[in-house]
Order: structure tokens, then C-alpha cells, then sequence
């Protein structure tokens, strides 16, 4: 028993002494992968300043100065499609999202009440000018009649004169005895009778000279009558040439709603021609991004339905007040309950993309607008010197 132990005394030995090597081993091995651990990180940590020291630096001289917004579509000013006249549609010219040009029949409405009324325009000038020309015959006429009685009248004052000279003759000759006086008073009588026959012939030239007057009055109704038919038949011209509603620029037709045989009153809306060729972006930028931003500004237009694919722009102009401002009812904030909110600006951009992908674009889809500010990027130093400048003088 004894040998037993003593021999196995031997053997355990050594057996302690491997696993105290091997529990050695892994602790080197730990205290070796600490060190390169601590040097990885700080490696990393080195690798972090440097990359936030170029990001800082970067922003500080481009970054900051260009200002992004994903709140922005394209937009096109499209025109609503009306008649100016009422009637039924007798032909529809175009299909859903054909291209037209301007000037391109768009829809035909029934003209036949249209055409009746000019022609009744044109009976009213017709009649008018008839009126006219029978009131200048009758003014001819009554020239005539004018000079038959001043013919009349200088006939009567002839005899007139002839009466008063042989009253004038016979007078001194009854006074002698030489003539009866009864001869005398037969004179008399025929010079008075001759005497109001010039005053007759003088009223009836006045009476004639007057009627001219009157029948001139006639002529001049008539021709205003004539002009007033004129414009009748101008207006209906018109409305006639109304009934063929044609495109009023080049466009494609959208969201078409008239079929034939429809009744369409006037400024009914029939359809849209959205002007592809006069595209633009509308962005709705934060008030905190418009400090630095001007009209003619460059940008780059992300379009999501081309991939994210970037296109061209400039800043055309900056609306005069948020969109809060112009809605259908703008916030009051005198109410008590305010509550700060950042608001909103619509910006507006061309495009200025070419042909190939301006093809693909269509109103209403989202963009992604980035805007380079750095042309302004000396105005707030500028507004901030002179507001001092201001106070300077103030406290002077």
C-alpha cells in the first residue's frame, strides 16, 4: 500500500505541473489580445477625430451653405379647359394625354343657335341701312319741296312788292281826283292780301327746312340702329367662333371629362393641357435654410422616379409669405394658445435638364432639392454690420 502510494506520488507530480503551464499559457495569450485590442481602438479613436475633424471642416467651408429639402414636387401651370358658350358637344378632337400644340381643336360644340343669331344680327343691319337710305331719299325729296317754296316765296314777294307800289302810284292820283278812290281800296286790299301771302310762303318754308332737320334725326337713328346690329352680329360672330374650343398652348391633355352628346354650360371645365415644357419645382424650405438663399442660386433636383437621379435647377424666385400664410384659413396667434412651429417657404426652381429626361417628368412628382447658398454666403455679415452701424448711430 505504502509503494503503491509512493509510486503514484511520482506520477502526480508532474501532472500538477502541466496544467499549472497550461493555465499560464492562456493568460499570456489574454494579455497579448488586450494589447491589440487597446491598440485597434486607438486606432479607431484616432481614425474618428480624424473623420469628424475633415466632416467639421468640410461643413464649415461647403456644407453648411447648402440647404436641402425633400418637401418639393414638380409643378406645372396647367389651364382648365372651359367653353365661353353653352350648347351640346357635337365632337370630341382629342384623346386622354395626347400632345397638342396651340391652336389645336380641342372639342366642337353645336353652333346652329349661333349661326341663327348671326344671321338675325345681319337682318337687324340690313333693316337699319333700309331705314337709312329711306330717310335720305325723303331728305332729297324735301330739298325739292324746300325749293319749290322758296320759289313760291319769292313769287309772293314780287307780287307784293308790285301791290304796295301801285297803292304807293295810285294814292297821290285820288288825292288829286285824278283815280277813284274805291280804285284806291281795291289796291289796299290786294297789297295786304299780298303781304300775307309772303308771310304764308315764309311758314311753309320754315316748315319745310324743319322737316329736314327731322329726317337728318332719322338718318342718324338709323345708322345707330345699323352699329347696334353691328355689334350684335360681332358678339355673335363670336360666340359662334367660340363653339370651337381650341388648345390656348402646347401642352398634352389631361383629366378629360366631356363626352359627345353632352350638355356643357359656359366655363364648364371639359379637360387640362399641362405645358410639359414649362415645368419647374416647387420646394418648401424651413425658414432656418433661407438666410443665405437668392434668386439665380444653383441646385441639384434628386427626381424619385428616376432613380434618384440628379438634374439641374436654379432659384427663380421666394414666395412672399409661408404657406401657412395663404391657406384657406392662416393661423391666428393671438389667440392665447400659441405654440411655436417651424415654419415653410415655398421656393420656386427652373429646371434645366435636358431633352432626355425632361421627356420623363410630369407634374406632381417628388424631388429632392439641394440648393448651393455659397453666393451669399457674405450677406449676414453684411446685415449684421449694418445693424451695428445703425445702434452706433441711434446711440449717437
Amino acid at each position: 500500500m505504502e509503494s503503491d502510494r509512493t509510486g503514484q506520488g511520482p506520477q502526480d507530480e508532474p501532472m500538477q505541473d502541466n496544467s499549472s503551464v497550461e493555465a499560464a499559457a492562456p493568460d499570456a495569450k489574454r494579455k497579448g489580445l488586450s494589447a491589440t485590442a487597446k491598440r485597434n481602438l486607438l486606432i479607431g479613436l484616432i481614425l474618428i477625430v480624424i473623420g469628424v475633424g475633415v466632416w467639421f471642416a468640410r461643413y464649415k467651408t461647403y456644407g453648411q451653405y447648402f440647404q436641402e429639402t425633400d418637401d418639393a414636387q414638380i409643378q406645372a401651370d396647367a389651364v382648365a379647359i372651359a367653353p365661353k358658350v353653352s350648347g351640346y358637344v357635337k365632337e370630341v378632337l382629342v384623346q386622354d394625354n395626347q400632345d397638342v400644340e396651340a391652336g389645336t381643336p380641342l372639342v366642337r360644340i353645336d353652333a346652329r343657335d349661333y349661326d341663327a343669331k348671326v344671321a338675325q344680327a345681319q337682318a337687324q343691319i340690313a333693316q337699319a341701312n333700309a331705314a337709312m337710305e329711306n330717310a335720305k331719299a325723303s331728305i332729297s325729296e324735301q330739298k325739292a319741296a324746300i325749293e319749290q317754296a322758296q320759289a313760291q316765296l319769292a313769287s309772293a314777294r314780287a307780287k307784293a312788292a308790285h301791290d304796295t307800289a301801285e297803292v304807293a302810284r295810285y294814292t297821290p292820283l285820288v288825292a288829286s281826283g285824278a283815280e277813284r278812290k274805291d280804285q284806291l281800296d281795291q289796291l289796299r286790299l290786294a297789297a295786304r292780301q299780298s303781304a300775307e301771302q309772303v308771310r304764308q310762303q315764309q311758314a311753309a318754308l320754315v316748315l319745310q327746312q324743319r322737316r329736314v332737320a327731322t329726317m337728318e334725326a332719322q338718318v342718324r337713328q338709323a345708322e345707330a340702329q345699323g352699329q347696334g346690329a353691328k355689334a350684335q352680329l360681332d358678339a355673335a360672330d363670336v360666340d359662334r367662333g367660340a363653339t370651337l374650343v381650341t388648345a390656348p398652348m402646347k401642352g398634352r391633355v389631361g383629366d378629360k371629362t366631356v363626352q359627345t352628346g353632352q350638355f356643357v354650360q359656359a366655363g364648364t371645365r371639359l379637360m387640362s393641357v399641362v405645358p410639359l415644357t414649362k415645368l419647374y419645382v416647387t420646394a418648401n424650405f424651413k425658414e432656418t435654410q433661407l438666410a443665405l438663399m437668392r434668386p439665380g442660386q444653383p441646385a441639384k433636383i434628386a427626381v424619385d422616379a428616376l432613380g434618384g437621379t440628379e438634374i439641374d435647377g436654379r432659384v427663380e424666385s421666394l414666395s412672399p409669405g409661408t404657406g401657412a400664410q395663404f391657406s384657406i384659413l392662416p393661423p391666428e396667434n393671438a389667440t392665447g394658445n400659441f405654440t411655436k412651429i417651424v415654419q415653410r417657404v415655398p421656393v420656386r426652381l427652373a429646371i434645366e435638364a435636358p431633352a432626355s429626361a425632361r421627356k420623363l417628368l410630369v407634374p406632381g412628382l417628388s424631388v429632392t432639392v439641394t440648393v448651393d447658398t455659397r453666393s451669399a454666403k457674405g450677406d449676414l455679415g453684411k446685415i449684421e454690420d449694418d445693424q451695428k452701424a445703425i445702434e452706433a448711430k441711434q446711440g449717437n
